[in-house]
């Protein structure tokens, strides 16, 4: 293969109890790459369309986690990388994850697959520490692997694959308004109570034992974060109102998508996770913003190729 085009599906990050660990893969909703080899030497991004992103290689998330891949594995040639996002930047469904994975699939498969996906996670990150200046994988893990991810150690990283029940679908409401994931951070607080800790911890697992057993009940019950969301709720507009909605039309739980603004609610069966979006449009629309409304299965495959050759 001298050229592949990709599709890098969007994914939401931290699922409430899982700041910086947890990630799901969504569907149809995404980015589409090409990436061909080229003679000269490095990675060159020559094009970016839907959003306005800087070609600058060094400047560019797709642009330094390829070049982190090459590092490891160095080769006689290079790589130019067009892009055509259908992830809005600071959407809060990771868009340089999309992007950053993307990249380093895609060469990958050029070089003949010298690393494995879950290895991949590596070089992808190094795109999302450019991006928000703290290497995380709760993002680029889902993308890379498909399904519900753990991140139990991003210093390896150390990376673990979660099931997924079959009837469980996401309701992604995005307000086009851009929040950075820089100053999405800047809010968190450096310390939290024990008491909050624990609470959190046992969110997790539960959440964890959840998808393993196929138990619904409990997947709502766990989707509860008292760390984070307490504070990044103020930056999204009618962040009360659109949970408030969800929740009164059967989603199992709801919460922010990543960093914001977008929310997500978590529902059994397509049909319910359609109502939930329903709801959560009519309590959007009183705040004059525009918005886009996705309803996404657990996508099991996460980036996957177009075509090639």
């Amino acid at each position: 293969m001298n050229e592949i085009k990709l599709f890098c599906p969007a994914s939401v990050a931290n699922v409430s109890c899982g700041f910086d660990v947890l990630g799901f893969c969504l569907d149809r909703i995404g980015d589409e790459m090409v990436i061909r080899k080229t003679f000269k030497k490095g990675i060159q991004i020559l094009k970016i369309d839907g959003q306005n992103l800087p070609l600058e290689t060094m400047n560019n998330v797709a642009g330094v986690a390829g070049l982190a891949l090459l590092k490891a594995h160095p080769v006689g040639f290079g790589f130019e990388i067009e892009i055509n996002k259908g992830i809005k930047a600071g959407s809060g469904i990771g868009s340089s994850a999309a992007s950053a994975a993307g990249a380093v699939f895609g060469i990958n498969e050029l070089l003949g697959r010298p690393f494995t996906r879950k290895e991949l996670i590596q070089f992808a990150m190094k795109g999302e520490e450019l991006a928000s200046g703290v290497p995380h994988a709760d993002n680029v893990a889902p993308v890379l692997l498909g399904g519900f991810t753990l991140v139990r150690s991003s210093k390896e990283p150390d990376v673990i694959g979660l099931p997924t029940p079959t009837q469980l679908y996401a309701t992604v409401l995005h307000p086009k308004i851009e929040l950075k994931t820089s100053d999405a951070r800047a809010v968190l607080k450096k310390n939290i109570l024990l008491e909050k800790a624990i609470e959190q911890w046992g969110n997790l697992a539960a959440l964890v034992s959840a998808l393993y057993t196929n138990d619904y009940g409990l997947i709502g019950r766990s989707l509860v974060d008292v760390v984070v969301e307490p504070h990044r709720s103020a930056l999204i507009p009618g962040f009360h109102d659109l949970k408030e909605a969800a929740i009164q039309t059967g989603a199992l739980g709801s919460g922010i998508s990543g960093s914001g603004p977008s929310m997500f609610a978590l529902s059994k069966g397509k049909e319910t996770a359609v109502l939930v979006g329903e709801a959560m449009s009519k309590s959007f629309e009183s705040y004059s913003i525009e918005f886009e409304l996705h309803i996404s299965k657990i996508n099991p495959e996460g980036i996957h190729i177009i075509s090639s050759k």
